[in-house]
């Protein structure tokens, strides 16, 4: 490792040196940024990609392209931009001229080049180097034998020489920036508004999460960073909009995992007059139609892999299908042979709280100290346990427990449970969504016991909101609400194994010497 790092010391001494040979023969500093790009690398590979030698000649097509020399094969460059490669030719007079000014280019330069395209003998296009230009010299060099980071520390504290080398790590911030356009473009075409709310707020809420605290000086108060946007946006619906959207960054003080991230983004919409019946539904179109424009398929497929990258296992998600829908009871009762047995307590849990009980402790459910917990909470926790990681085709989980839906409405027929649901596939949630509550005295009855739920010790437990029972005493019309995990769709879409591979800037811990 030391030879290694005095190597790359060397070699960075030799570009420095490079550099200051340019600040003395061609710029002040080195940096000119006079140059401007007019095409693309794959806007030309696919106009002339097909022509021929013969064809291009004729043509005569002038290109100007800018990008960074990934590689020198002869008298070729391969040049890589946001959207692909393609070649450079530096005839011998070129190579002479670069020599003289820049003491040769290195792996890892930034150039600018305008001349014609052409095609090689092998029928790889590339541009003459009539006009060049160095425009940034990299001091440091890139991984040798330019195959990426290996190191998979390295690749998220340096994710700009992961994209610089890794072209499956640049296809999958692609997905991600088609998935998000893709809702974007769904809920817009279906009248929502995109619309954005406070990131600082006074009182955390939307969610049951620990938050991150922050003081405001100017006004000496503390304040929080949201951990969901949910009370602002139901705030809006009570002023009139009755589609509302926000592509949002929250912000939860939790454990870092392979799905979980403190920082993360989601999308969360809210339309009146609609219950989570029709949020199920459109879910699965938006989910299906996002899948067929960004992947070209409903088909999604996820691999294990080993040690050595090789697939060992995969699995298919079929988007283009109807989605399972299965109430929490039925689900423990599908995916446990035990609770198949004792049906009954899981059908009518209230009743059976004991039995409840001793089949969470049965099945190894964490049960903390001076335990509060009703019914509702066990069923939960016993779900979480026994079913969720098998519920692998796209699934809808219904008829939660009141006790764990604080912002839900509650079931008509029965109260025990809310109009709420859940959406898994491979085992993760994806999304959450229900009707809303919009009886602002109920509302007040189930934040009071969040209270005491924080008072006992819970520190995800949500606060009371004064403000926002306030909005609902004017008035909230039905209304349905969801908000899906955009970082675990894209894990989904690409194949990822851990929310780092979907974040461009993952957190890490800080880097020691």
């Amino acid at each position: 490792m030391t030879d290694q790092i005095q190597d790359e010391n060397k070699l960075i001494a030799e570009r420095r040196t490079k550099l200051d040979a340019i600040r003395e023969n061609c710029s002040a500093n080195g940096h000119p940024n006079s140059f401007r790009r007019e095409d693309y690398t794959a806007d030309l590979q696919a106009k002339f990609g097909d022509k021929s030698k013969e064809e291009l000649v004729e043509l005569n097509q002038q290109a100007s392209i800018a990008g960074r020399v990934l590689a020198k094969r002869g008298p070729f460059l391969v040049l890589q931009d946001m959207k692909g490669r393609i070649q450079a030719y530096a005839s011998k007079d070129v190579q002479k001229d670069l020599k003289a000014k820049y003491g040769q280019l290195d792996i890892g330069d930034i150039i600018g080049v305008t001349g014609p395209v052409h095609k090689s003998g092998k029928g790889d296009l590339y541009v003459d180097m009539v006009q060049y230009e160095l425009l940034t010299k990299s001091l440091r060099p890139l991984p040798e034998k330019f195959h990426g980071l290996t190191d998979q520390e390295a690749k998220y504290r340096q994710r700009y020489v992961d994209l610089i080398t890794n072209t499956d790590t640049r296809e999958t911030f692609r997905i991600r920036s088609k998935v998000i356009e893709g809702i974007r473009r769904f809920l817009a075409e279906r009248e929502f508004m995109e619309v954005e709310t406070p990131m600082l707020q006074v009182i955390p809420g939307g969610a049951t999460a620990r938050p991150f605290a922050t003081h405001h000086n100017a006004l000496d108060i503390d304040m929080y960073l949201r951990i969901a946007p949910e009370l602002y946006l139901k705030r809006l619906v009570v002023g009139g909009f009755d589609r509302v959207f926000e592509i949002n960054r929250n912000f939860r003080n939790e454990g870092l995992s392979t799905r979980h991230n403190p920082e993360f983004t989601m999308i969360e919409f809210y339309q009146a007059y609609a219950d989570y019946n029709d949020l199920m539904n459109l879910t699965e179109d938006m989910l299906r139609t996002v899948a067929q424009d960004v992947l070209g398929t409903t088909t999604v497929v996820n691999t294990t892999k080993n040690a050595e990258g090789e697939v060992t296992d995969s699995v298919e998600y079929d988007f283009g299908q109807p989605f399972v829908r299965l109430t929490m009871a039925d689900a423990i009762i599908e995916h446990s042979e035990e609770a198949a047995k004792q049906a009954e307590i899981f059908q009518d849990p209230e009743n059976h709280f004991d039995a409840l009980k001793a089949f969470a402790k049965q099945v190894h459910v964490k049960i903390p100290e001076n335990c509060v917990w009703g019914p509702g909470k066990f069923l939960c926790e016993i779900f979480e346990e026994v079913a969720e990681h098998k519920l692998i085709q796209p699934t809808f989980i219904t008829a939660y427990p009141w006790e764990v839906s604080p912002l839900a409405r509650r079931n008509d027929d029965n109260a025990f449970i809310t109009d709420r649901f859940e959406f898994f596939v491979g085992g993760r949630e994806l999304a959450n969504g229900f009707s809303e509550l919009n009886d602002a005295e109920d509302q007040a009855a189930r934040f009071a016991r969040q209270v005491e739920e924080k008072d006992a010790g819970d520190d995800e437990a949500m606060h009371y909101d004064e403000d926002y029972i306030r909005a609902l005493e004017y008035g909230l019309p039905p209304t349905a609400g969801e908000g899906i995990g955009i970082d675990r769709l894209v894990m989904l879409f690409t194949d990822s194994s851990t929310i780092k591979d979907v974040i461009l800037f993952p957190h890490m811990r800080p880097q020691t010497d």
